[in-house]
């Protein structure tokens, strides 16, 4: 067992406090300011007012673009959890040419910096597909985001499917249970926890992504991540960035307990 000697241990606490003041202290500005008093953020704060979050919370644009980072986010992580698990069960049980390919070819939107995804999927739903009558439109924008949350979903499943045990499946048939009463009763149970975090993961991800949104999202729509760049350019309205950014901090910590949760119980079984 590997034993620290105290001025270690000091030079450790003391690197660690500073990572977590340098990685929460502008989080604690942030949620102050929403609660600012003055116009313009700032620290510290003159005074504390709700002004901001009243504001905020009765502003129809900032409602608009929170539904759609919903529902591009919802239904992205749909067809990654389909197609995901899909593809993790094609390349872990199965056994073809090009499978190393394939699996690359699934990895790489995620590997890839999101301009250069944004700017191939622009140039495919604008250039290539609209001139042939092809308005991908709002959907443009869901398969956009799929792309990469298929990632999170394959990536948990797969690492899961290579841990199984396939004796349990094989006794399952042999006692005479389906395909797809075995999948239900002892296959989904197995891998559920892993499905369950790369769906969480991929919700996520969608949430907050905006440098492909750029470039697919549809004229005069906007998701949430949108809606606060494009507020920063306010300096009279940066403070409601505040309260939105304020209310994600919480309700992130409630997808981010639940996926922890869940890889931790796929890696205890």
């Amino acid at each position: 067992m590997l034993r620290l000697n105290r001025g270690t241990k000091i030079g450790l606490a003391i690197v660690t406090l500073v990572v977590l003041v340098f990685m929460y202290v502008p989080m604690f500005v942030i949620i102050m300011n929403s609660f600012n008093s003055g116009k313009v953020p700032g620290w510290p704060i003159p005074g504390f007012s709700l002004e901001w979050w009243e504001k905020t919370i009765v502003n129809p644009a900032m409602h608009a673009a929170l539904l759609n980072s919903v529902i591009v986010a919802l239904v992205a992580t749909a067809f990654a959890l389909v197609l995901g698990t899909l593809a993790a069960f094609a390349l872990q049980r199965f056994k073809f040419f090009g499978q190393h390919v394939v699996n690359l070819l699934i990895v790489l939107p995620i590997t890839l910096p999101g301009i250069v995804t944004g700017v191939a999927l622009s140039n495919t739903f604008f250039q290539v597909l609209k001139p042939m009558g092809i308005q991908v439109g709002y959907w443009g924008m869901i398969i956009a985001h799929a792309t990469f949350c298929v990632v999170m979903v394959f990536n948990n499943v797969i690492a899961r499917l290579r841990r199984m045990n396939p004796n349990l499946e094989e006794a399952s048939a042999d006692l005479g249970a389906g395909i797809g009463q075995t999948f239900r009763l002892i296959t989904f149970p197995q891998f559920r926890p892993a499905f369950v975090a790369g769906g969480l993961l991929a919700f996520a991800l969608s949430f907050d992504e905006i440098v492909v949104t750029i470039f697919t999202a549809p004229v005069g729509v906007e998701t949430l991540p949108l809606w606060i760049m494009n507020q920063m350019a306010r300096p009279n309205e940066v403070n409601q960035v505040n309260v939105v950014a304020t209310i994600m901090i919480l309700l992130s910590l409630i997808p981010v307990y639940f996926s922890q949760k869940a890889s931790a119980a796929a890696v205890s079984k």
